[in-house]
């Protein structure tokens, strides 16, 4: 299958200070990042809050500028688009949809939105495109002049979804699409993802903290800490043999469902990001670190199968 969206060492570096005399703070939330993206599959990235998740995400679809590396949609720099091109090939659905919607606007004129950014047809084909896509992700048309606060969780999702295919966009980026769910409303809104899938032709990067989410709905893996991939592989692969600690670690989570990943251990923290190790970022949670963990960082190594670590699960 062709790659549409690959990126290379993306790094991401956010400067800070808390007060005006204190020397600024440099904190690294993304460091390396190669990932790529094929036609009509869908990416999980996983890892728990605060990895670095939504800054990769954000980067990819131009929210944010890289502090180094780069991002290739369909072969391009993503440097070389205008803002316009951008959105007209990848679309960002957020985590909490109803902060995306214009509260004094109707969802009709919410979706109007993208039409008038993106689209060169009449008010006549604009609305038929606005009930084709209202349609396919289950609504009824009578709901299109009511407001934002009338709707519930799952109702709102769809809505963001609907605003992000009138786009017409090849990728979608989804930041924890059902992690404020129902568990019954994330089914619902997980197998309307596969329908959409296959009906308009997408790619997905799915963001998640839930592994029981993303094993059902996605093709390959990458799991993220501490603002790198430390494990990337097929779906099945990761979850049947997890290879990096941390990804066994996070694996233990999948039976208690939409449980946040929020592991601390009892004896460290994780790392400062304004100061980060020098050697394996997951060395003070690692039950199974050894003396080279402690004095050089791993390369991400592997075939098809990747992981960073020197002393990797079998």
């Amino acid at each position: 299958m062709k790659t549409i969206l690959e990126t290379k060492n993306l790094s991401k570096i956010f400067k800070s200070k808390s007060s005006w005399f204190e020397k600024e703070k440099k904190v690294h939330a993304v460091t390396d990042i190669n990932i790529s993206l094929k036609e009509n599959e869908t990416l999980g990235i996983v890892g728990e809050s605060g990895c670095g998740k939504s800054t990769l995400a954000k980067m990819l679809v131009g929210l944010l500028k890289p502090s180094d590396g780069t991002i290739n949609l369909f072969g391009k720099s993503i440097n070389d688009y205008d803002k316009l091109k951008i959105g007209q090939n990848i679309q960002y659905v957020f985590q909490d949809p109803i902060s995306s919607l214009n509260p004094r606007k109707t969802i009709y004129q919410s979706l109007l939105d993208p039409l008038k950014n993106f689209s060169d047809t009449n008010s006549k084909n604009k609305k038929e495109q606005i009930l084709e896509i209202f349609n396919a992700v289950n609504l009824n048309e009578n709901l299109l002049e009511r407001f934002p606060h009338e709707f519930s969780g799952g109702q709102t999702q769809r809505i963001a979804i609907a605003r992000a295919l009138l786009a017409k966009p090849k990728v979608i980026v989804l930041d924890e699409p059902v992690s404020a769910l129902d568990v019954s409303v994330q089914s619902q809104i997980l197998n309307l993802l596969n329908k959409l899938k296959s009906q308009f032709n997408l790619s997905y990067i799915f963001i998640s903290h839930d592994l029981s989410v993303v094993e059902k709905i996605c093709d390959k893996v990458s799991v993220m800490y501490f603002g790198s991939i430390v494990e990337e592989s097929l779906s099945k692969n990761i979850f049947a043999s997890p290879k990096h600690p941390y990804t066994k670690l996070l694996s233990t989570s999948v039976p208690l469902i939409n449980k946040k990943i929020n592991y601390v251990s009892e004896e460290s923290e994780l790392p400062d990001p304004s100061n980060p190790p020098n050697h394996c970022s997951f060395y003070d949670r690692c039950s199974i670190r050894s003396d080279i963990c402690k004095n050089k960082i791993p390369n991400l190594k592997g075939d098809e199968s990747l992981v960073r670590c020197y002393n990797e699960l079998s």
